[in-house]
């Protein structure tokens, strides 16, 4: 047999004896070795956290945010890029204080829920009723904490996978309308956070029909602790709390959308998606800058790869934080055009460690060549099914496919919606992991031969 020299000659020849399997494992290796010497996601995190800061949704913080990514995208050299507004009712803190008056005065650090009802400029008074448990505090009689201040705590502990946060986060996303039915004039709720840091975590919490807003917020971890331990000496706790905040109709919002172009317009939609609002006491790095940083990063290494069949989209949606409204905005917008495939990167930056699929029937050796590419970057696939998150929900909903890059998250609540979500919290050799997962899977789906469901 002939030995075939190297050069470009021999590159050529042994392309076309390839089999498809192996031609597929060679895209992925190019892929991810250019992935993981990326500067483009850090580039984009620290832009957005350093030229824009905070991003709340509906502020004119989060319209410079759109200003921002449009005219990065177009720099990076993304096709269609464009902003899509639609407006929104904004909630707006303004400022919080508490303190135990008796029988022990100190300070408590806390930070209002979103969507929190407002004390008077004064603040409000009352004795606390403690709940080591949202079960405790809906088993309590209905009226029982007529002109009381409910205190609700929890036990969350840190997981890879963050599964603590759907159970415990109870307490924050049902507590205060339950203490509103019971007759409370407000509720303190202990941070839903992994950390023990004298920092609070906000977060979104939605009022149950015909539920009138009473003041909620969120006591560090110290201090929640703190407070359970000045409850548990058994004599009665009054409570000074301020949290003014102010509510606005009809503000601006938006998402930013831009796209490498396939090859195949009939192929369908690969969509890529991520957040671009922030809460207001962090500069939003984690949570969802670096998810933004991902995905276009992934987007611009499968093209630099060569046209894709299908068209990648990527989706910067507004206004996630309090409710996903940018996703449901783009449903709205763009439901019925035909999506092969959605993913969404809203888990911090740290690294990619498990694989979940929801595909359509038939198409496991989609999966096994994703998973397959993935392996090196020390993924694995799992069981269970993907399921997305809040801004490609809707699409999700309707039936279209799913992958579910799984962030290790085990510091991920430590952090989330505090103070303390800056930039120095992102890793680049994590986040270079994270682009080369999302370019392989990115690559796999865009060139793939299958169907994926689109007519």
């Amino acid at each position: 047999m002939q030995k075939i020299r190297s050069g470009p000659l021999a590159a050529l020849l042994l392309g076309s004896i390839l089999t498809p399997a192996l031609a597929q494992a060679a895209d992925s290796n190019a892929i991810r070795a250019s992935a993981l010497q990326d500067d483009v996601a850090w580039d984009i995190t620290e832009g957005l956290t350093t030229e824009v800061g905070p991003r709340p949704a509906g502020t004119p913080q989060e319209a410079l945010a759109r200003d921002w990514s449009v005219a990065k995208l177009k720099a990076l050299g993304f096709s269609n890029v464009r902003a899509e507004p639609y407006k929104m009712p904004v909630w707006q803190r303004v400022r919080d204080e508490a303190h135990i008056v008796s029988p022990f005065p100190q300070n408590l650090v806390v930070a209002a829920l979103g969507n929190s009802g407002s004390t008077p400029e004064a603040g409000i008074e009352g004795e606390i009723v403690y709940f080591p448990t949202i079960a405790d505090l809906l088993a309590a009689p209905d009226g029982s904490l007529k002109g009381k201040i409910a205190f609700v705590s929890h036990e969350m502990k840190a997981a890879q996978d963050g599964s603590g946060y759907g159970y415990y986060g109870a307490a924050r996303r049902q507590g205060p309308s339950v203490a509103a039915k019971k007759g409370a004039i407000a509720i303190l709720v202990k941070s839903i956070g992994t950390d023990h840091h004298r920092i609070a975590h906000t977060g979104v919490q939605m009022w149950a029909d015909g539920v009138t807003p009473i003041p909620a917020v969120a006591l560090s971890v110290p201090d929640a602790e703190q407070l359970a331990r000045v409850a548990a000496r058994g004599k009665p706790v009054r409570i000074h709390l301020t949290a003014v905040s102010k509510r606005l109709k009809d503000q601006p919002s938006g998402n930013v959308i831009a796209e490498i172009p396939g090859s195949d317009p009939k192929a369908g939609l690969v969509v890529a998606a991520c957040h671009l609002d922030s809460w207001d006491q962090g500069t939003g790095a984690i949570d969802d800058a670096s998810g933004c940083g991902i995905i276009a990063a992934a987007a611009l290494q499968v093209a630099k790869a060569g046209q894709p069949r299908r068209t990648i989209r990527v989706l910067f949606a507004g206004a996630e934080e309090v409710g996903g409204d940018g996703g449901r905005a783009y449903f709205a917008a763009h439901g019925k055009e035909p999506h092969a495939l959605v993913a969404e990167s809203d888990f911090g930056a740290d690294k990619v460690w498990r694989v979940d699929f929801t595909l359509p029937t038939g198409h496991d050796a989609l999966a096994g060549r994703i998973a397959q590419g993935l392996a090196p970057l020390g993924i694995v696939p799992s069981k269970d099914k993907a399921h997305g998150g809040s801004d490609i929900e809707p699409l999700v909903k309707a039936g279209v496919p799913v992958i579910d890059l799984q962030q290790d998250g085990t510091r991920y609540f430590d952090i989330h919606h505090t103070p303390d979500d800056t930039l120095d919290k992102v890793d680049l050799i994590q986040l270079r992991q994270n682009v080369a997962a999302w370019a392989v899977t990115l690559e796999a789906v865009a060139n793939a031969p299958e169907s994926m469901g689109v007519n």
